[in-house]
């Protein structure tokens, strides 16, 4: 890549003189105060033209992630244990169910008690190597959720319409399936290990994820084709299901017309 750290740490030092203008307005206080030491080379120019954040705010905001953090980990934790624990439930289709259910859990549990913490730290306390790993993950499991509710509207889309004439979906089509969202998934959260774009602490610096202020275009280039790929493709096929399902729609008459002739030919005759 033509763009990297050394061409990033270069317009980084280019802007300092004017970012740190702009932090006197604030009587040389911003919101990158607390930064520890070994995060510096991760921040960029931008966060220093706001002021600190009030630490009320950063301790609701550890409170609101406790309490979203038990809840996503034991509801789809009892998603989980009840497929497993019940033979019944254990279909092709529940499999997207679950994976759904394990991707949601792995995001909270890895990702939410390390924001707690760094909540009532006020900062990123765990190092810039810890912050990579924490936004490949976040993107890992958002990208796989996003993906696993794309099979099951697909999955659902083929037996409102089709009906008892769709091949119905089999255990092997399903793990075909998850295998599919996890490779596609990692495929695009590792790339920024290798440089293109990278995981940088983000505003209030108890999170971290992709550098979406980098104005050079080897990074501007990962959020558009990651942004297209993994937010704006899934949105597809949701809404061709609306479109195809709509009150009035061809798709939509084809399949009543085909419905009510089936139970015309199901009535008795009438004597």
């Amino acid at each position: 890549m033509s763009y990297g750290y050394g061409n990033w740490a270069q317009q980084a030092a280019s802007a300092t003189g004017a970012a740190i203008a702009t932090a006197s307005r604030f009587g040389n206080n911003t919101v990158v105060d607390k930064v520890l030491p070994d995060m510096m080379d991760l921040i960029d120019p931008y966060w220093y033209q706001f002021p600190p954040l009030n630490p009320l705010w950063h301790s609701i905001l550890g409170f609101v992630m406790i309490m979203f953090t038990t809840v996503a980990l034991a509801g789809n934790f009892v998603v989980i244990s009840i497929f497993i624990s019940t033979a019944n439930l254990r279909t092709p289709a529940n499999l997207l169910v679950v994976n759904l259910a394990l991707s949601d859990f792995m995001m909270m549990f890895t990702m939410g008690p390390i924001m707690i913490v760094n909540c009532f730290n006020e900062t990123w306390v765990f190092g810039p190597f810890m912050c990579e790993i924490y936004g490949m993950l976040g993107s890992l499991f958002g990208c796989a959720s996003i993906w696993t509710m794309t099979m099951i509207a697909i999955d659902r889309y083929t037996v409102i319409v089709k009906g008892l004439s769709a091949k119905p979906l089999d255990t092997k089509g399903a793990m075909v399936r998850i295998l599919f969202v996890w490779l596609f998934s990692a495929a695009w959260t590792i790339m920024p290990l290798f440089g293109w774009n990278r995981y940088v602490p983000e505003g209030n610096y108890t999170a971290c994820g992709l550098d979406y202020l980098n104005q050079e275009w080897g990074s501007k280039s990962y959020i558009l084709v990651y942004g297209f790929f993994v937010y704006f493709v899934p949105l597809f096929p949701h809404h061709l299901l609306l479109f195809l399902h709509r009150p009035g729609s061809l798709r939509t008459r084809t399949t009543d017309e085909r419905t009510s002739k089936k139970d015309e030919r199901c009535l008795p005759p009438i004597r």
